[in-house]
């Protein structure tokens, strides 16, 4: 999941930050409403995590770029302002969720996790190929029925290839989904993680590469 926090004050955004990338998740940070605004015209976010009082452009106008249109993107209202009158403006302007501060970090692990099933399209809660088999919500990965130790990266990896049903992911497309803006994009980490989880998962290898285009586990190639 690709998430953006958004939130002038820098202790709290990072803070935020670090434990989300705890959880797994890929997560870049603005701490003003430009850097917000520059950062989600060029990346699909799942979700935005949004401060309403931002210095740069307000809130509210980035809030209202962020859920104009058809975009897919949830976005989580994060402010000080706890009174009624500010929770339906902030839902009225297309908000999909309203979190006052202090709040507590499980809290808004579980209402991040939420909005971000669905910024996706829907997906079975297990996927599956052959004998291999990946249970987002519980984080586990089985093989012939035998549990499969992952690092978080190579979760997040299988996942999206997984997810493609048999559709090429490109490098660039996994930097995008499963690490965050501070990945460079010319090292060999994809390519390295993904020699890693071949390895894990073991034979017959399920992950097929297609040279110049990325990576994919077809859907008829044998479990």
């Amino acid at each position: 999941m690709r998430v953006l926090v958004v939130e002038d004050e820098q202790r709290l955004a990072d803070a935020i930050a670090r434990g989300l990338r705890a959880e797994g998740m890929a997560v870049d940070v603005a701490y003003d409403g430009d850097a917000g605004h520059e950062k989600s015209s060029l990346t699909r976010y799942d979700v935005v995590v949004l401060d309403r009082d931002l210095p740069g452009m307000p809130g509210d106008e980035l809030l209202t770029e962020l859920t104009s249109g058809d975009r897919l993107t949830r976005v989580l209202i994060l402010t000080a302002s706890a009174g009624l009158d500010d929770r339906v403006a902030g839902l009225s302007l297309g908000a999909d969720d309203y979190l006052s501060k202090p709040f507590s970090f499980v809290e808004l692990v579980a209402r991040v996790r939420a909005l971000g099933r669905r910024a996706t399209p829907a997906a079975p809660p297990v996927l599956r190929h052959g004998d291999l088999e990946l249970d987002p919500g519980r984080r586990t990965v089985h093989r012939a029925g035998d549990p499969v130790e992952l690092t978080r990266k190579e979760f997040g990896v299988l996942e999206v290839l997984l997810s493609a049903a048999g559709s090429v992911v490109s490098s660039e497309q996994l930097l995008e989904r499963v690490w965050d803006e501070n990945a460079d994009p010319f090292t060999t980490t994809v390519r390295v993680t993904v020699m890693t989880l071949r390895r894990k998962l073991g034979e017959p290898s399920v992950v097929e590469t297609v040279v110049g285009s990325g990576y994919r586990i077809p859907v008829d190639a044998p479990a």
